[in-house]
């Protein structure tokens, strides 16, 4: 916004500092009435106005976050628009985090008043209450124990379109080596405003990684101490608080954790995390790992034409990307396996020309002989001292010798001396979703698919280019209490349950219960460039929040994927059934953990379906099976089987929340679901006009609430601030009747009635 627009920069109050005189200022000023338009950007749309028409609203949203160390600026600029032919007045509401102060507050836009004032908790709790109260609508309610920044805009003319630029700074939260930055936002589904959030972090140490456990993020790493980020624009509509962490380097690996208490699991639930160093390490002693890569390419007939060009192209490229001394093999496969070379080779300027020659030579034709490629692949004497990888692409199901699912599955759980890594890709449709998926989760790989419309060259080439620069491999977790004694009983349920390799820009993400709050030790050891290291961090479980509501629902939505992945392996064994007594239990579980976290995937949507009787355990169960069997067990290939493995793929390595519920469903469409709510660490399922806590949707008897709260009672807003510290408010400010459970008694909140 340049200087020859910005019409007039209001007065600002600093209320959090203010003298005597100001404070009687500032009571003058709270307490006026609200405009006739009141704006939340962080809330719901909603009619504010008395007539309760929406007549100026807020189109978008962009903010940009400048860390200095532990000091954060924060630049909202709030786009409005005008929809009436009238001149209109609006009043920007907007809640921000402690020890705020106010920077800039400016109008973009022709002459006119521009006021802002910094009101702390206190006078924050009667703004929002008189608020709450006269809009009579529950959706700021969510913002109850915020500070507020309250401001009046005027004019904003008739048809048009302005913009209001807030700038606030304020310190971050430190624990340890982490730092945390949190921007207040609805947790509300109805929420569809577009947020574009981009952020800068400088520090004086090194910047180990950055992780947002509410949005998908990309990054770019401008220097060593410097990082700057944006969430991706598919999350642009995402709703919930914008929560960004990053850590500060320590030697070798840094790590930090999230901690939630819950009695009802003896301890709670712990999210670990993990940082490589920001740069590799200059020290002369210390190698990086060089990697050795065999290529496994399918050339069966399928493969003609665009596919196979495709591929051969991905072939040169990560034959040129490969360091000078590391090594590579390539294998062809249709009817039989063919070797580029007995062994690999080592990268130089004559084995690099060959390969070209040999990939340049690649026809399509034959079969699919899945079984002995993968064998011939792992069986190879490995190069000394190198980290083995194989790329593993088909685009077929087996068609030639072994072509049972379970057999070749095996080549990658028993037959794998050398321990190599598989990345499978799975181009097309006809490939079997789940076998590919398997193969890779087993050794310590991943699994990728090429949908048809995809650039096989493009999506292997950036498989490739996140395997650059091995910095820690085969990582092991070993947990001690603080005398370096395995902490036997202490954590249970960690996901994942293999530790992944690390390379550069890598994190690692751990996700498990703990049992008590004495303090352990988390001891990562691996070949840290090539020599074996432990890094230990010492951990407090007894600094647990509830505030950290993200943690047991990430864990849940991994553990939900571990168990329905479970369930699609044993689809491979033609002997065991849906009625298996082992299935029947995982479903249980399965169902269990969807209905108590509100966490839904293409199997379990059906229990947001209003007609769904969640009392009914036979009756769900049994949906549940059919849903499993027909699908997660029967479906292995074709459209229906990949959108599966997409799911299941993203799912079980989720890092950000997922407050929608979206997943594809098995036409690929992109589905989420709106009749279930997750409020940090609860869930609430509709049911009518009505919310209903998951602690009670599936209680077999009729639910008497033990209290009825109206809507703007004292009683309610004592309620609204008990749960603001423990982050729960947003419970009572969905729209409709809510029954919850409060002090393990049911109570139910009257909605407001509408004038």
């Amino acid at each position: 916004m340049s200087k020859s627009r910005v019409s007039h920069v209001g007065t600002m109050m600093f209320l959090l500092a203010a003298s005597h005189s100001c404070l009687g200022q500032m009571e003058h000023l709270s307490v006026r009435p609200p405009a006739a338009n009141v704006l939340v950007p962080q809330s719901r749309p909603r009619a504010f106005a008395p007539d309760r028409r929406n007549n100026v609203q807020v189109t978008e949203v962009h903010v940009q976050i400048d860390i200095v160390e532990m000091t954060a600026t924060t630049t909202i600029e709030i786009h409005i628009e005008n929809q009436t032919s009238q001149r209109q007045e609006a009043e920007l509401i907007v809640p921000v985090p402690d020890r705020v102060v106010v920077r800039g507050f400016a109008y973009d836009g022709p002459g006119g008043q521009v006021t802002a004032q910094v009101l702390p908790k206190d006078e924050a709790r009667r703004i929002y209450e008189s608020l709450v109260s006269r809009i009579r609508d529950p959706a700021l309610v969510e913002f109850v124990g915020y500070n507020l920044i309250r401001s009046s805009v005027f004019p904003i003319e008739a048809r048009g379109r302005q913009k209001v630029r807030l700038t606030y700074e304020h310190l971050l939260d430190v624990d340890g080596h982490r730092v945390d930055y949190v921007l207040p936002r609805t947790e509300s589904l109805q929420y569809a405003v577009p947020w574009h959030i981009s952020a800068k972090i400088r520090a004086e140490r090194p910047i180990s990684t950055v992780y947002s456990a509410s949005h998908k993020l990309e990054m770019e790493r401008v220097r060593e101490r410097e990082v700057s980020l944006k969430i991706v624009a598919q999350a642009s509509r995402e709703p919930g608080p914008f929560r960004l962490s990053y850590l500060l380097q320590e030697d070798g690996v840094t790590a930090s954790i999230f901690a939630y208490p819950d009695k009802k699991v003896g301890g709670g639930y712990f999210l670990f995390l993990a940082g490589l160093p920001a740069k590799a390490t200059q020290d002369p002693d210390v190698q990086a790992i060089s990697r050795e890569v065999t290529l496994v390419i399918d050339r069966s007939g399928s493969m003609r034409n665009e596919k196979i060009e495709q591929v051969k192209e991905a072939a040169m490229q990560i034959i040129a990307g490969l360091r000078p001394g590391e090594a590579f093999n390539i294998l062809l496969y249709s009817n039989t396996v063919q070797w580029f070379s007995p062994k690999p080779v080592i990268k130089s300027q004559s084995t690099e020309a060959a390969a070209r020659r040999y990939i340049e030579g690649i026809t399509a034709t034959g079969g699919t002989n899945i079984h002995d490629a993968l064998r011939a692949a792992l069986e190879q004497e490995p190069t000394e001292g190198m980290l083995p990888i194989v790329l593993f692409l088909t685009d077929g199901l087996p068609t030639v010798g072994q072509t049972s699912e379970k057999t070749i599955r095996e080549l990658a759980t028993k037959a794998n001396p050398h321990r190599r890594r598989i990345f499978t890709f799975g181009v097309g449709f006809d490939v079997n979703a789940p076998l590919l998926e398997k193969i890779a989760g087993e050794s310590r790989g991943r699994a990728e698919f090429v949908l048809p419309q995809e650039d096989v060259e493009v999506k292997v080439g950036a498989v490739f280019n996140q395997l650059t620069g091995p910095v820690l491999a085969e990582p092991e977790l070993r947990i001690t209490d603080s005398q370096g004694v395995v902490a036997v009983g202490r954590t249970r349920d960690i996901l994942p349950e293999k530790l992944p390799d690390l390379f550069e820009g890598d994190r690692l993400v751990l996700l498990g219960q703990y049992v008590g709050d004495e303090p352990v030790v988390f001891e990562v050891t691996g070949s840290y460039f090539g020599k074996r290291r432990t890094f230990k961090s010492s951990l407090d479980f007894a600094r647990a929040s509830e505030k950290n509501g993200f943690v047991p629902r990430l864990w849940a939505s991994r553990k939900i994927a571990e168990l329905i992945d479970t369930v699609r392996q044993a689809g491979a064994d033609p002997s065991v059934t849906a009625q298996d007594p082992k299935i029947k239990e995982l479903v249980d579980e399965i169902v269990r953990l969807s209905t108590e976290f509100g966490i839904l995937t293409e199997y379990t949507a059906f229990l947001a379906r209003e007609g769904t009787d969640l009392a009914n355990p036979t009756s769900v169960r049994r949906e549940a099976i059919d849903v499993l069997s027909g699908r997660a067990m029967e479906t292995r290939s074709g459209i229906g089987g990949v959108n599966q493995s997409l799911n299941s793929v993203r799912q079980k390595g989720q890092t950000e929340l997922n407050l929608r519920n979206f997943y594809y469903d098995e036409k690929l469409n992109e589905v989420s679901i709106s009749t279930v709510q997750q409020v940090n660490d609860q869930a609430y399922y509709n049911r009518g006009s009505q919310w209903v806590d998951s602690k009670l949707v599936s209680r077999k008897d009729q639910v008497t609430p033990s209290r009825v709260i109206e809507f703007g009672s004292r009683e309610y807003f004592e309620l609204a601030h008990r749960l603001a510290r423990q982050n729960r408010q947003g419970s009572i400010a969905l729209t409709g009747d809510i029954l919850l459970m409060i002090d393990g008694e049911p109570v139910l909140i009257k909605s407001p009635s509408v004038n």
